[in-house]
Parts: structure tokens; C-alpha cells; sequence
């Protein structure tokens, strides 16, 4: 291993060991581990090809896959050998991690879903490519200023990816405009010629994904918009060197950046194109390798399995249908068939929001025969409907694919529903809403369709690689079985009241604090104490995640200290961290009122010792990874109803951290694995929410009848945290007084009430640390293994992958 370091370092890098930076010998450690998957990778895809077995591709628009290579070298073993090589030249691996940056190739929950499912496939050796975008700059890189949420470009490629691969030789044309000519062939037959105004390619760059222990490795395939030529060079030479680049650049900028805001014409056209892009590259990709390993279209569904990860990727089902009818002369009723039995779709959320729907006018002119494709799926659909004995108008509008009601616009959930064999919710909760509320009127006519699949995590990354200590302890509790079965977990729950694994159990968690505090003193000059309470609020900004009622509550909080701080209190630290949408203002305001909180707090001499509050800028997963093994408290208290699933809430569970939260999404399933008495549950449920809206949210009853609440919003909303601006946060506290759509004001009490039995909790030290260990016991379950282990067999009609 050392040699091969040397020599990658040589004659890949151009570096002698005498010059090199720790950049160079990144790179080169970087190359030399590729060199090992790739040996995998090769016999991976060579045994695929002959066994001629069933192909999964995932269509993604998010894949957040973080930093590769301590991940690498876990998978495969090489973790010592390569320490070991690099101290022997005098580099340490630990501070050579810290160079890679993180891949900025997602957001949030959906796209580390993904990387994990890319990761659990490969362990279980379902033969699978990922498909999605290769973002020159992802989403973007968060910077706090005074308070405030500022965005940068994410510059993770500047000194390029070691890990990805190339491939010039796989440039597929992607169009967009222009016009459909109709030609007659027969009475019986029309045939319909899409002409697009403009093309662009999409040139494939290929990331080995290698599963446990590396048995088996498969494919992540992004794709990176080029203009079909560079430049005009007749412009150019007439010195108009700006305008001679101007179609490059609006070509290529589909590929910039992950989820342009869609707050102008131009944003809602270029997230349309992204879409589009990826999913028609990946569609005539799947169509290549089906045709050359297996022939006849027909046999599509026997050999391809596609499942679209939310509506982004929708658009394909009309593509598929395209290229079907129109390029390979398939009839409309054989082509539908085969479509249906190839995708499969996750449903995500429950915002009506984040369904995406797209204007009736920019589909037609962007995709004018994917729009014809659609008009006639509605058709034959809507006839289903009516054949049925249906002709309610209300119910048949709601099941159209076209949305009439504020200008006409393309349901894409509503495609992907009638469009696929499988519709998946993603937690027991969700899955039933999905049935009772959204999907309601399509489940009546379609049957059958919606199933559950209970979203996992890949334990590799987020115990093995996240906290070794943990891992190691349990090993010597469980037996090695764990490292490859994580229903072995359940046997840890046998030493939930021995000191002496407790004691270890402690000791870990406090050198993890202790590591985090590092972190926090460097990046924020605030020094916290590893042994308070480490109360962890991580995820994406948004006012159904409710990081609002947690600020709320530490108002209430430092109020109580400050007119007590004699009193028996817990010391805690206060820890968020999350990216909020660059349009989106109340999440923006949420982060400044959470920086004005903590400016405030953490000055204050009165409570220094009992109350820290810190926003940690840019989250990602390698912030993620130093923060989940130092948690003590996992808020998961989003509104009733509205979290799909959360996988954070697994992530910090695992680790051994406590939950509090709602009872909504996977929040429910934890609570049944862990037990009542090992999680703090507290608020309104799913059905007192819906009651509550019918009601009204206005809250002015519910604020009259707590002082307490009371008290905190007249303090935020008179400037108290503010003092240069005081009508800073007035439209949160009037959207909480008045416009209480996320029921802050209704669970505040409830939640207030929940923290103060976290303290009593954690007063009691055996009792703490006894839930603590049941909660890593019972997260066996929640595995990505099991979950796809779930999709191979129920959705994707493949044998049982062999677990463990």
C-alpha cells in the first residue's frame, strides 16, 4: 500500500514525497484505494452482464454522499494498511480526511436517503446505478453574517474529484423546444416526429459505490451539461467575446447549481431543464445497455427496474412513452403496460408545495411532445375514472393530471402515481396519510398500489466510520455479528444496567462533546462544556420542522434561569444547524432570531454556566458526523402530520441520543422499538392538528391561556433580542399569535413541559444512560439494509437479497 501511495504520487500527481502537499498526498492515498474498488467494480459489472439478472437504477436528484474516502476505506478493509503506510511516510490519515471536501451533490434528508440506499444496494449486491446530476456547485455554501444567512457558490470541484471517472464516450443529446410534426402513415397509424430548437449533452462522470466489505460494487452515474459548441466563433472574431459564450453558458448552467430558486420565469424554466436533462440522459442510457445485454424492449420489465426518488424524476414516464411510441413503434396500450411495470415512485412529503406541478404553457413550450404524451395519459386515465361510475366534476379534477384551478399546471405526483405499479410512503405514519389524504381519490381508482417502506440508514457510515468508540464497545458486548447484522444490536439492551458499559458508554459519548466543543470554540469563538446537555436541533430551515418553537422555548428558558439561577437547573448547550431555502424569508428569519438569541445568551454572565446556544454555519455530513455521536437530546418535533419519515431522528437514535419529539413520521416507530419510557412525546397528534385548522389558527385563546408563551412572544416581538431593529421578528410572532398554520403556539406548552422531564431525566444518571443504551439496542431495525432489502422483493421483483 505505501508503494502504491508512492507511485500514485509520482506518476498520477507529479510530485515527488520531498515536495508534496497534504493535498498531493490526498490525491494519491485518494487513487491508490480507487485502484482496489475498481478491481471489485470491474468483477461487480462483469458479473451482472453475464448472469443477464435484473438491473435497479435509482433516479435522483439529490445524492448527498459526503467525503468518500474514510468511507472507502471502511468498506473495504484497507482502514489500518493505510494508516499504517501513511505514517510510515510521515502523513497523518486523520488530517488527511480533512482535505477532501464534502460532494455538494445534495441538500437534506432526500438525497442522503439516497446515498444510503446507493450503499445498502451494493452491501446486498442488487446490481443498481444511481442516476442524477453533476452539480458544479450544488446547493450552496451557508455563511452566517451578522445573524443573517448568506450564500455562496460550493466550490467542491475546484481542485477536482479523484473518485469520479470521466466518460467523454458517453455524450447523449438532450433537447428541448421546438416543434412535433404528425405524419400520417395509415388510417389506423400517426406517427409524431419531435424537432427540438436546442440540444445540449449530457456527459457521464462515474462514481464507484462500493458496499460492505466490498463484495460487490456498483455504479453512481451523474450527469454535466456541455454546449454542443463551445463557442460562436463568428461573434468572437467580431470582438463580441461575451455574447459568443452566451448560449454555452445558459446550456451549461443546468448543471451549476441544485435547486435554483424558482422565484422568477427563468429559475421555474431552468429547474424545469434539469429535470428534464438528467432523466432524458439517464433514460436513453438504461435503453442503450437494455438493448445491447438483452434485446427486445418487451422485455423491459424483466430485466430494468426504475424508481423515481419524489417527483422530480417524474418526467420520465412521459420520455419513457416517447421513445417507446415514437422511435421504437410500440402501440400506446403495450407501451402504457410496459411503462407501469418498469417505474416505481417514493412519495416524500405531504406539502402540497413540494409536489411539484409545473405550468401548462412553459411544459408545452419546453417539451411540447412530452405535453401531448401527458394530455393523453389524462385522457385515457380520466376515461378509466368515468368507466368506473364516477362523474363527480370536484372528484375528477382532483384526479386530473392537469391542476385548473390557479392557471393550468401539471400535477407530476399525480403522474408519477398513475404512471407506476408502486407508490411508497416512506414511514408507517406517511404511508397511511398518503392513502387517507393525499392520494385518496387515485388509491380509490388504483388500488392496491401504495405500500410501505420504512426509510433506513446505512450503519457504516453512521456508526462504524461516525463514532469507532461505540462501534468497538459494541463488539465487545455483541460479538463481532454486529458488524455485519444489525438485528445483533438487540443484545446490547443486556447491559442497559451495567456499570462498568455504562461508564464506557459515558466516557465515549463525552470525548465525542468534547471534540464537538473543539469544533464549536473554532469555528464560533464560544466555548460550551462536554458535560452539559448537548440538545441537538439538525436539519433543513422550515417552519414545519418547528426550529421556531425551540427558540421559543429557550427564550422561556433563559427567562427562568435569570430570575432563578440559584435554582437546580441543567446546564445545555443549544446546538442547530441547517441551510434554509435563498428564497425562502421566514426560514431566514428563523436563523437570525436563533443568532440574536444566542448573542444575547451567551453573553449574559447569569447563565454562561447554564445556557449556550450556538447556529453552526454550512451543515453537511461531515458537520453532521461530528455532531450526531456528541448528542444527548435529537429533536424530531416537527408538526404533527407533515414529517414523511426523518432520518436524522435514526441517525442521533442509534448513537444513543434521546428523542424528543411529536408523534409524526418514523418518530412513531421509534417510539414503539424504544419503548414509552425511552423518549420524550409530547404535542398535539396528526388528527388534533387537522381538528384544530378546521377551528381556526388564530391563537390568541391558546396565548391568553399561557402566561408563559405569552410572556416570550411579547419579549421577541417588542425588540428584546433585536434592540437595533425591534419590529425585526414581527411577522413570526404575529404568524405565531395569529396565522399558526404549524401549531407552535398550541404545542409550545407541551413542549415546555417534555424539556423539564428531560432534565429530570438526565438528573438521574442511571436512568439516562439506561434509555440511552436501549435506544442504540432497538435501532437494528431501522437499518437501509432491511428497507431495501423490503423495495428488491415487494417493488422491484427481485429475489430476497441475502442480509447480514
Amino acid at each position: 500500500m505505501r508503494a502504491a501511495i508512492v507511485a500514485k504520487l509520482m506518476y498520477a500527481v507529479g510530485k515527488n514525497p520531498e515536495v508534496a502537499s497534504q493535498r498531493d498526498w490526498f490525491i494519491a492515498t485518494t487513487l491508490a484505494v480507487r485502484d482496489r474498488i475498481v478491481d471489485q467494480w470491474m468483477a461487480s459489472t462483469r458479473a451482472t452482464y453475464e448472469s443477464k439478472r435484473k438491473r435497479v437504477y435509482y433516479l435522483s436528484l439529490e445524492f448527498l454522499i459526503g467525503r468518500l474516502l474514510v468511507d472507502a476505506l471502511m468498506e473495504t478493509g484497507l482502514t489500518e494498511p493505510v494508516r499504517q503506510a501513511l505514517d510510515d511516510l510521515g502523513v497523518d490519515l486523520d488530517q488527511l480526511r480533512k482535505i477532501e471536501p464534502d460532494a455538494a451533490l445534495g441538500n437534506g434528508g432526500l438525497g442522503r436517503l439516497a446515498a444510503c440506499f446507493m450503499e445498502s444496494m451494493a452491501t446486498l449486491q442488487i446490481a443498481a446505478h444511481g442516476y442524477g446530476i453533476r452539480y458544479d456547485h450544488g446547493l450552496f455554501r451557508q455563511v452566517i453574517k451578522d445573524g443573517w444567512q448568506r450564500e455562496y457558490p460550493e466550490n467542491w470541484l475546484t481542485f477536482g474529484n479523484p473518485w469520479e471517472f470521466e466518460r467523454p464516450e458517453v455524450d447523449y443529446s438532450v433537447g428541448f423546444g421546438g416543434t412535433v410534426e404528425t405524419v400520417e402513415v395509415s388510417e389506423e397509424i400517426t406517427r409524431h416526429y419531435w424537432r427540438p430548437e436546442e440540444t445540449v449533452d449530457a456527459i457521464a462522470f462515474d462514481t464507484p459505490v462500493p458496499g460492505w466489505r466490498a463484495r460487490h460494487v456498483n455504479t453512481l452515474r451523474l450527469w454535466s451539461a456541455r454546449a454542443p459548441d463551445a463557442l460562436r466563433l463568428d461573434a468572437f472574431n467580431q470582438g463580441d467575446h461575451v455574447g459568443a459564450l452566451a448560449a454555452r453558458v445558459r446550456l451549461e448552467a443546468i448543471s451549476k447549481v441544485l435547486y435554483p430558486s424558482d422565484a422568477t420565469p427563468a429559475g421555474l424554466e431552468l429547474r424545469l431543464r434539469q429535470e428534464y436533462f438528467f432523466v432524458s440522459a439517464s433514460m436513453q442510457d438504461i435503453i442503450r445497455r437494455h438493448k445491447q445485454h438483452h434485446g427486445e424492449l418487451e422485455l423491459l420489465p424483466e430485466k430494468v427496474a426504475i424508481q423515481l426518488n419524489d417527483t422530480h424524476p417524474a418526467i420520465a414516464i412521459a420520455e419513457l412513452m416517447r421513445v417507446l411510441i415514437d422511435l421504437e413503434d410500440f402501440g400506446w396500450d403495450e407501451a402504457w403496460e410496459i411503462t407501469k411495470a418498469v417505474f416505481s415512485y417514493t412519495n416524500h412529503t405531504l406539502l402540497p408545495e413540494a409536489l411539484e406541478s409545473w405550468p401548462v404553457p412553459l411544459m408545452e413550450r419546453l417539451l411540447p411532445r412530452h405535453m401531448q404524451i401527458i394530455y393523453m395519459i389524462n385522457a385515457r386515465h380520466l376515461d378509466l375514472v368515468r368507466s368506473k361510475g364516477e362523474h363527480d366534476g370536484g372528484v375528477l379534477s382532483e384526479l386530473s393530471l392537469i391542476d385548473e384551478s390557479h392557471g393550468r399546471r401539471v400535477r407530476m405526483g399525480n403522474l408519477a402515481f398513475i404512471g407506476s405499479h408502486k407508490i411508497n410512503g416512506v414511514s408507517a405514519l406517511h404511508s397511511d396519510l398518503v392513502q387517507r389524504t393525499l392520494f385518496y381519490q387515485l388509491n380509490r381508482f388504483y388500488p392496491g398500489r401504495i405500500v410501505n417502506k420504512t426509510n433506513g440508514i446505512t450503519f457504516r457510515r453512521w456508526l462504524f466510520e461516525a463514532n469507532p468508540g461505540l462501534t468497538e464497545l459494541l463488539v465487545d458486548c455483541c460479538g463481532s455479528r454486529v458488524m455485519d447484522d444489525p438485528a445483533a444490536l438487540i443484545d446490547f439492551e443486556k447491559y442497559a444496567g451495567d456499570a462498568g458499559v455504562v461508564d464506557r458508554f459515558r466516557a465515549i459519548r463525552r470525548a465525542k462533546k468534547a471534540e464537538l466543543a473543539g469544533l464549536i470554540r473554532r469555528r464560533l469563538d464560544v466555548s460550551v462544556s462536554p458535560d452539559a446537555l448537548f440538545d441537538v436541533q439538525i436539519k433543513r430551515i422550515h417552519e414545519y420542522k418547528r426550529q421556531l418553537l425551540n427558540i421559543l422555548e429557550i427564550v422561556a428558558l433563559y427567562d427562568a434561569i435569570r430570575a432563578n439561577p440559584g435554582g437546580n437547573w441543567v446546564p445545555r448547550v443549544k446546538i442547530f444547524a441547517g441551510k434554509a431555502a435563498a428564497s425562502y424569508h421566514q426560514a431566514k428569519l428563523i436563523i437570525k432570531l436563533a443568532n440574536d438569541v444566542a448573542r444575547l445568551v451567551n453573553r449574559d454572565p447569569v447563565v454562561r454556566r447554564l445556557l449556550k446556544v450556538v447556529f453552526l454555519p454550512n451543515y453537511n455530513v461531515s458537520l453532521a458526523e461530528a455532531i450526531i455521536p456528541a448528542a444527548d437530546l435529537s429533536e424530531q418535533i416537527s408538526t404533527a402530520g407533515m414529517e414523511a419519515s426523518g432520518t436524522g431522528n435514526m441517525k442521533l437514535a442509534l448513537n444513543g441520543a434521546l428523542t424528543i419529539g411529536t408523534l409524526d413520521g418514523a418518530n412513531v416507530e421509534i417510539k414503539e422499538h424504544v419503548g414509552d419510557d425511552n423518549i420524550f412525546i409530547f404535542g398535539l397528534t396528526t388528527e388534533q392538528v387537522e381538528e384544530r385548522r378546521r377551528k381556526g389558527i388564530d391563537m390568541s385563546d391558546v396565548i391568553a391561556a399561557s402566561p408563559l408563551l405569552e410572556e416570550v412572544l411579547d419579549a421577541v416581538g417588542a425588540g428584546v433580542y433585536s434592540p437595533g431593529e425591534p419590529g425585526r421578528f414581527g411577522d413570526l410572532v404575529n404568524s405565531v399569535r395569529h396565522h399558526d398554520y404549524f401549531m407552535v403556539a398550541a404545542d409550545f406548552d407541551a413542549y415546555y413541559a417534555a424539556q423539564r422531564a428531560v432534565d429530570a431525566r438526565w438528573q438521574d444518571t442511571a436512568a439516562w444512560w439506561r434509555s440511552a443504551i436501549i435506544n442504540t439496542a432497538h435501532m437494528g431495525f431501522f437499518s437501509s439494509d432491511r428497507a431495501i432489502a423490503e423495495y428488491a422483493t415487494d417493488i422491484w421483483g427481485l429475489p430476497a437479497p441475502r442480509m447480514g
